[in-house]
């Protein structure tokens, strides 16, 4: 389904192009949630994000002549927005807290990779998405990415401007992150529970 909708994106691109802005509106009704949260995932704060859409939506129309389809027209938008809300952080002093890159081997990402999955199956998605607020720098952006939004690690690599290498390896921490995260948030949660029965 989701992968049906990505493919029908050209041509609105081209509709909007030539003139037809209820085409661009499907466009934005087709991404605005996704702008929205990686915007908050980076800012953290929801007058900022909606800010950030608002723009990142201007600047994807304004920019529509020079997407050229050489990537999926999600990713080119995914992009956008995360420049859109690096630039916001700029401007204001802000940045997003970033750790060197560590070489980590195969097989701890291996281990590491069905952590979120998990988690999901446990119904803890509303404490999961608590979390990721919780995350420092840019792990909420990039579980939002892979786990929600379903982008493969090339995908995220050209979003972010980053190798899928350092890709692979921001994922694995930000995974590592958001279980220490989660156990925190929940050991509590399990003890006061146990204490009630």
């Amino acid at each position: 389904m989701k992968q049906m909708s990505l493919e029908q994106d050209q041509p609105y691109v081209e509709r909007t192009l030539n003139g037809d802005l209820n085409a661009f509106t499907i466009l934005m009704d087709r991404y605005k949630y996704m702008v929205f949260t990686l915007a908050m995932r980076m800012v953290k704060n929801r007058e900022e994000a909606e800010e950030i859409a608002q723009d990142t939506f201007l600047k994807i129309y304004n920019g529509l002549e020079g997407f050229k389809g050489n990537s999926k027209f999600s990713t080119w938008v995914y992009k956008i927005a995360y420049y859109r809300s690096l630039d916001y952080l700029k401007k204001r002093g802000r940045g997003i807290d970033s750790t060197s890159i560590e070489m980590v081997t195969e097989k701890q990402v291996a281990e590491e990779e069905d952590i979120v999955k998990r988690l999901e199956q446990s119904e803890r998605s509303k404490s999961i998405k608590d979390a990721l607020q919780l995350l420092p720098g840019d792990d909420g952006i990039l579980i939002t990415l892979h786990y929600y939004e379903e982008l493969s690690l090339f995908e995220i690599a050209q979003v972010m401007g980053i190798s899928v290498n350092n890709v692979k390896v921001k994922l694995f921490r930000a995974r590592k992150r958001l279980k220490q995260v989660l156990i925190n948030k929940l050991e509590p949660e399990i003890i006061s529970n146990y204490a009630k029965g």
